[in-house]
């Protein structure tokens, strides 16, 4: 894994998940292909025997519980690194009901399906990180972390370095079906002043759009110090031999809650707090090809408030009030909800969720 110097109090720099993998539950073979590629992620980070046993429950419970109680859904899983410990972190989606009483469901022995009721109470205790978002007729969306048992200086390629303490994030990264490389990407870089973060659409989906992606990607890492417009003539350099891509491309500077916007194509942004939103324009253009204009705008990023960066793969008609106490959640979980509903299943698809803690 690629990764930058070390900065007292600030995380490196991270690589995105190139490892997370989505696995639609609709029977119940599905669970054993999402275990066994949790056990493949665990043995990578090298979390112990005993770690990967909990993460082999974990899955098959959070599976069994979409299969009984809303009939189908989906479990993505992902390799990860927080707070330097390895793991690998899970979410399960589905549109089922949802619980009208999470308190309660957490509890063991409760079970609305006849069952022993000790799936929702098993996932919690078994990892090290847990957060679950559901409310009646908007389904339910569960996250859950489970790392080594120590810090560990080994880093498995395809692992996802997270800044610790002044933002959280969560994303989803997937292709569409049939595809085994996404031509989306994304990455987020952090450093004492502030943290530079993007999302790139290569043109169609396959080989050829993630080669655009990931040439975007490089390039933006050897620009990461400069701003958003800098970044982005970068990318248009670099891609120039590719087939391009529409890109968006964010700072924050901490010491002024300010956030610089550059986008060019069909890159959806806006910063929200879940009541009010501000949405963050693009221009229309090809980086690589045909980028007309770039300019950037700001927009102020308080904290508790998230910037959300989403692919043309994902619906832009979201609102997260909807989505009453959503925005306490996990970023994982706002990324995991947005993606479950407003996905569109004839492209790739990317949703990049980045909260203010401080």
């Amino acid at each position: 894994m690629e990764s930058g110097t070390e900065i007292p109090g600030v995380s490196t720099p991270f690589v995105k998940p190139r490892l997370q993998r989505g696995f639609a539950m609709t029977h119940v073979s599905e669970i054993s292909a999402a275990r066994r590629y949790g056990q493949f992620l665990a043995d990578e980070a090298n979390i112990g025997p005993i770690q990967a046993g909990k993460l082999a429950i974990a899955i098959t419970e959070a599976g069994t519980n979409i299969l009984k109680h809303a009939a189908d859904g989906w479990l993505i899983i992902s390799a990860a690194r927080y707070n330097g410990c390895n793991g690998v972190e899970v979410l399960a989606l589905d549109r089922g009901e949802g619980i009208a009483d999470i308190g309660q469901s957490l509890r063991d022995g409760v079970s609305t399906s006849g069952t022993a009721g000790t799936g929702l109470g098993a996932m919690r205790r078994l990892s090290n990180t847990f957060d679950l978002y559901s409310a009646p007729s908007l389904g339910t969306a569960v996250y859950l972390f489970i790392c080594a048992a120590a810090s560990t200086d080994v880093i498995s390629e395809g692992m996802r370095e997270s800044p610790p303490q002044r933002l959280q994030i969560g994303a989803v990264c997937l292709p569409i079906t049939g595809e085994d490389q996404c031509g989306d990407d994304w990455d987020l870089h952090q450093d004492q002043y502030g943290a530079t973060m993007l999302v790139l659409d290569g043109l169609g989906h396959g080989p050829g759009a993630a080669l655009a992606a990931q040439a975007a990607v490089a390039s933006a890492r050897l620009a990461a110090d400069k701003a958003p417009v800098e970044v982005m003539e970068a990318m248009h350099t670099a891609l120039a031999s590719t087939r391009g891509a529409a890109a968006a491309v964010a700072r924050v500077v901490f010491d002024n809650d300010s956030l610089t916007f550059v986008g060019v194509g069909n890159i959806a942004a806006s910063v929200t707090d879940g009541e009010q939103s501000q949405h963050l324009m693009s221009h229309n253009g090809i980086v690589g090809h045909n980028l007309r204009k770039v300019q950037a705008m700001t927009a102020s990023w308080p904290v508790g408030a998230c910037c959300i960066l989403c692919s043309d793969g994902i619906g832009t008609q979201w609102d997260l009030k909807r989505y009453p106490g959503l925005m306490a959640c996990h970023p994982a979980l706002i990324a995991g909800v947005l993606y479950r509903d407003f996905m569109r299943v004839r492209d790739d698809a990317t949703v990049l969720v980045i909260k203010r803690l401080s």
